[in-house]
């Protein structure tokens, strides 16, 4: 069992850092963006369609609450808390500045409330208070916070609180940013909702503090998310993940847009909706194979099964420009000769894909079915074939 753990863990790195859109594809010009730094990423390809400046240093506000709701999410999983579950709301809590959801020390408050002061009000009381419950200080749970961020690849990120304040050295990227807006909604998908919902208030808070930031849940009934943030020195910031219904494409294809520094908060709304409309029109995202289907069906030296199916557990989709689908080529690269044992979803080789003589993407393939070791008569009769070969 440990093995299949790690073949698949395995396998989520090798697809979270494979998946690209080669420089040397012919790729549509993005629109003019009025931001710091952007970057839009198709999910369903998991490709790179647009980016600036996404490897610099920047502020995150309150877009640090997607890491501080991925810890609480873990820990709902984990069963350490229940969504049923009150937590009690310190004075530090109480007295945090900024974006609230106006809770007090004399309240118990629901796990379930706390995440939606969290997402939809952005509260840093809220968040204090989950951060508590899960880390038992703040302190400890910052420290969670940047331990995560390494797991997860985000070379370039450290947390200094789980709000967003302004502190110094608490600082990101918008690439780091993508990966952890991925994951979230990966790794926990039944969690997610909560970043749709367009209005929240707990009882007894103030009426007028009601309304989610994300203006695109207003606009756009593709929009289901994720989160907004804005701190003087960071700007107006946000992250706007929308999915559409796509020929071809069961479950729709989904796009995430990543704004930082932009001059208002209409204006990171109207830049996000500009960079979502683009990558919708300017890309076709085409099927190459369904999930579990079989990319290529090489021979195994020295194994139970004569060969292996190699592919992906979900379906192979990559973005194209508009209207070049007829153009791209694959080319299966794998190790040779493949000698068993294989684990199920163990990494094996790549599926190149080129747009004419343009690399697109490369995608990585894994054993879809373990292969067991041979006994010890296969085993020697394949070293004779293979010594022969």
């Amino acid at each position: 069992m440990n093995r299949f753990v790690e073949a698949l863990r395995a396998f989520a790195v090798a697809a979270a850092a494979s998946f690209c859109l080669a420089a040397g594809a012919q790729v549509p010009a993005p629109p003019e963006i009025a931001a710091r730094s952007f970057m839009l990423l198709d999910v369903t390809a998991n490709q790179m369609l647009a980016q600036k400046d996404i490897d610099s240093q920047v502020e995150p506000a309150s877009l640090t609450k997607l890491m501080s709701a991925y810890l609480v999410f873990d820990a709902l999983r984990a069963k350490k808390i229940s969504l049923q579950q009150t937590l009690p709301v310190s004075t530090r809590a109480w007295k945090m500045p900024g974006s609230r959801m106006f809770i007090d020390p004399k309240m118990q408050v629901p796990v379930e409330d706390l995440i939606k002061g969290l997402i939809v009000q952005s509260g840093n009381d809220a968040t204090v208070a989950l951060a508590e419950g899960v880390g038992g200080t703040v302190e400890h749970f910052v420290e969670l916070m940047n331990e995560q961020a390494k797991a997860l690849g985000m070379k370039n990120t450290t947390y200094k609180n789980p709000e967003g304040l302004t502190e110094p050295g608490h600082t990101t990227t918008a690439r780091d940013l993508s990966i952890l807006a991925t994951r979230l909604m990966r790794d926990f998908p039944e969690y997610v909702h909560y970043y749709a919902i367009k209005k929240y208030r707990f009882p007894g808070t103030p009426s007028t503090n009601d309304t989610n930031r994300n203006l695109l849940l207003f606009r756009d009934p593709t929009v289901d998310g994720l989160k907004t943030g804005h701190t003087q020195a960071a700007g107006y910031c946000m992250i706007v993940t929308a999915k559409r219904d796509f020929p071809n494409l069961t479950g729709g294809r989904r796009l995430v847009s990543i704004v930082l520094g932009a001059a208002s908060e209409n204006a990171r709304a109207n830049e996000s909706q500009k960079l979502l409309n683009w990558g919708y029109t300017a890309f076709d995202a085409v099927r190459l194979f369904d999930a579990n289907q079989a990319v290529a069906t090489p021979a195994v030296w020295k194994g139970k099964e004569n060969t292996v199916k190699l592919g992906r557990p979900d379906a192979i989709v990559v973005a194209v420009p508009a209207g070049s689908a007829g153009k791209i080529k694959t080319q299966v690269v794998r190790p040779d000769p493949l000698v068993a044992p294989f684990t199920k979803f163990q990494p094996i080789g790549s599926l190149k894909v080129t747009l004419g003589d343009e690399p697109v993407a490369e995608v990585p393939l894994v054993a879809l079915d373990a292969v067991q070791q041979a006994g010890v008569l296969g085993r020697a009769w394949d070293a004779v074939r293979l010594w022969i070969k």
